[in-house]
């Protein structure tokens, strides 16, 4: 046989094994359905296993994000979002249809989440009662309850708040959202909805920091660990978080001085 047709043999074979590698590590990756008992890490994320999915279409506040109610009072609607969310699962298993990656949060997909014995997803109905506002990309079928929940002024739409990617981003001067939010009375809503002391939730004592200097490994910010140098000098944290997981989710990097020698 020929150099020539030897070395054609060659590349056919090797593109031949590409194909075939890619087809499999294609279908390595989350089950499209997965059926289990849940855990709710917060509004819009349910942990099956050891797979974490964010529901479609949705955008909850987060833990520590801080909304105004109709009363002009704060509280913390984040928790709110994630107990809602709890209630509406009870001790039913949950089947989780996997939509895509979602390319925002590490390496958590998104699904279209259903309890046990609904029709309804979950998706929908958080967003329906209020603790959840639409969000981009979208293949759960939420239009409708989204309209609803703002023109019933339910749930955080009673009072004012940002939108959760904007308190995420440390956004200050993003749009004001909901039935209670006054033009006249703009800085001091905002003054509340980005506190200079972001109260730590229950069991939540990870600390982040958005830092220009994160985004040289693609991140926006860096939590840090109790026990690691810098924790207690970080002193006003802007956000927190629950579990490692959860900062890198959010794209946050662990400090330096908080990794073990090799």
């Amino acid at each position: 046989m020929s150099f020539r047709k030897s070395f054609a043999s060659a590349r056919a074979f090797a593109l031949v094994f590409l194909l075939a590698l890619s087809g499999f590590l294609g279908t390595s990756g989350p089950a499209s359905a997965l059926t289990a008992a849940a855990t709710v890490r917060d509004g819009n994320a349910i942990q099956l296993g050891d797979v974490t999915y964010r529901l479609d279409g949705v955008d909850a506040p987060e833990l520590d994000q801080v909304c105004i109610d109709d009363h002009a009072d704060p509280w913390t609607c984040g928790i709110e979002a994630r107990d809602q969310l709890a209630k509406l699962i009870g001790k039913r298993s949950v089947r989780c249809d996997d939509v895509g990656p979602e390319k925002s949060f590490g390496k958590r997909h998104r699904a279209i989440c259903t309890a046990e014995g609904d029709k309804t997803s979950l998706n929908e109905q958080l967003v329906k009662l209020g603790y959840a506002i639409a969000r981009e990309p979208v293949k759960a079928n939420i239009k409708s309850a989204a309209a609803d929940a703002k023109s019933t002024s339910a749930g955080i739409w009673k009072g004012c708040f940002v939108a959760p990617q904007e308190f995420r981003t440390g956004k200050k001067d993003g749009a004001l959202l909901g039935a209670a939010c006054r033009t006249d009375r703009d800085k001091e809503i905002r003054a509340v909805l980005f506190p200079e002391d972001l109260t730590m939730p229950p069991s939540c004592g990870i600390k982040g920091k958005l830092a220009v200097r994160a985004r040289v490994t693609g991140n926006i910010g860096i939590y840090h660990l109790r026990g690691c140098p810098s924790y207690p000098a970080t002193t006003k944290p802007d956000r927190w978080f629950c579990s490692e997981d959860d900062a890198q989710a959010a794209g946050f990097r662990k400090a330096y001085n908080c990794r073990r020698p090799k």
